[in-house]
């Protein structure tokens, strides 16, 4: 079973909190994941200082696979000449040189696509045709059917089903039916600044009506920018992956507890079909939420 810490929209500037940072780092450790995504955001204004102190915070990290992906907010928004000319030299420089990235870890391909639009979408972000045959390509590579296929992006690909609307990605629903020919069984992303945990099905029928994919959104897990129903609070989502079955529990941070709590428990058969009788570990697991409670942190 792989055992995934999904993190977001960090916000390093004046939004970070530092006391959130300090549990957050606490939780990873306790946790001790197989892998963690931070899916963009890192600074608040693309700062050179500030990505910076977003490296050293990742650096703290458990000595696990990070994938990373870059947010609206680690371009420049009101230095033109940079936004313009070379708008992730900061990024590059203290985050990760490459911006699309394939991470292999036991049991799963995780493709990170740069969603960020400096020139043309400051906000709402774009995915490419070329970034989606990228993704083919990587998940073409594929051989073992067990091996789960990850989509990490900033910007989201579902609009939140909440009482404050953000409109997805253009050309989303494009990429969600691409994603679902190549069998893509989970998106991680963030930008919302609350999470929305559920199933592509849920907001849009595709072109293929027997396979969905899991979506899950963190809301920003360090900052002070929380929005909705996650108004002023902090999120994570952990995820335990099996080949038969995806679990996502969402965290939030409570001041009177001083840590990140479960919330809610949501619970997906991979592709949309329950493991088999005598199906084994992997998926017997799925069938007794008994054995824990609390994702063992």
């Amino acid at each position: 079973m792989i055992s995934l810490l999904h993190v977001s929209d960090l916000h390093f500037g004046p939004p970070f909190h530092e006391g959130v940072g300090r549990a957050l780092q606490a939780f990873a450790h306790r946790l001790g994941p197989d892998c963690i995504v931070a899916s963009g955001d890192f600074t608040q204004r693309a700062k050179e200082e500030q990505f910076a102190a977003a490296r050293a915070f990742l650096n703290e990290f458990p000595k696990v696979p990070i994938v990373v992906t870059p947010g609206n907010h680690d371009v420049p928004l009101m230095r033109i000449a940079e936004r313009v000319l070379d708008p992730y030299k900061h990024y590059r420089r203290h985050i990760n040189e490459a911006l699309d990235t394939i991470t292999d870890i036991p049991g799963a391909r995780i493709v990170a696509l740069n969603s960020t639009a400096p020139l043309k979408a400051t906000v709402n972000g774009r995915i490419h045709q070329w970034q989606i045959d990228y993704a083919r390509e990587a998940f073409a590579a594929v051989t073992d059917e067990k091996t789960l296929r990850i989509i990490v992006a900033h910007h989201h690909f579902a609009p939140p089903p909440d009482f404050e609307s953000a409109d997805p990605m253009p050309n989303a629903r494009r990429a969600l039916d691409a994603f679902t020919d190549m069998r893509v069984d989970l998106i991680l992303g963030g930008h919302l600044h609350r999470a929305y945990i559920g199933n592509s099905l849920d907001v849009y029928a595709g072109a293929d009506r027997e396979h969905g994919i899991v979506i899950a959104q963190s809301g920003t897990s360090t900052s002070r920018r929380g929005r909705a129903r996650e108004r002023e609070k902090n999120s994570l989502n952990v995820l335990r992956l099996t080949p038969t079955g995806i679990r996502v529990t969402h965290y939030m941070y409570f001041e009177d507890a001083g840590d990140f709590v479960p919330t809610s428990r949501h619970i997906f058969f991979r592709r949309g079909r329950p493991p088999l009788e005598g199906a084994g570990e992997d998926g017997a697991i799925w069938m007794d939420e008994s054995r824990e409670t609390n994702d063992g942190v």
